[in-house]
Parts: structure tokens; sequence; C-alpha cells
């Protein structure tokens, strides 16, 4: 059954260099996303990435 979501959202600050604001631009209007969208995306994204690592190194310790 479709249910709609409301995600909660929090306002922060970060502080970005100018070049990778650019680059996020660009590929944000490439994409068709707005810019919070995509830096939200790309965090979700490097954080599962972390997890894989450090599940991984786990898994190599234990052999």
């Amino acid at each position: 059954m479709f249910k709609v979501r409301k995600v909660e959202m929090v306002n922060k600050t970060f502080r970005l260099s100018t070049d990778l604001v650019k680059r996020l631009a660009v590929v944000a209007q490439e994409q068709g996303v707005s810019m919070n969208n995509l830096v939200g995306q790309c965090c979700e994204y490097a954080l599962g990435e972390m997890e894989k690592i450090s599940k991984a190194k786990l898994d190599e310790s234990l052999n």
C-alpha cells in the first residue's frame, strides 16, 4: 500500500570550496535535482561506502 512519508529535515551550514560548489551545481543541473538533494545523496553514498569498507576490514580481520 502506498504511504506518503514526510522526511524530517534540518538546516545546517557547511563550508565547501568554491570549486566543489561549482562542480556540484553542474551535476545538479545536468541531473535535474536540487543542490540539497545532490549533496544529501552524495553523503548517503559516501557513508554507505564507509560502512562497506569497515565491514570488509572486520571480515578480513576475522579470517
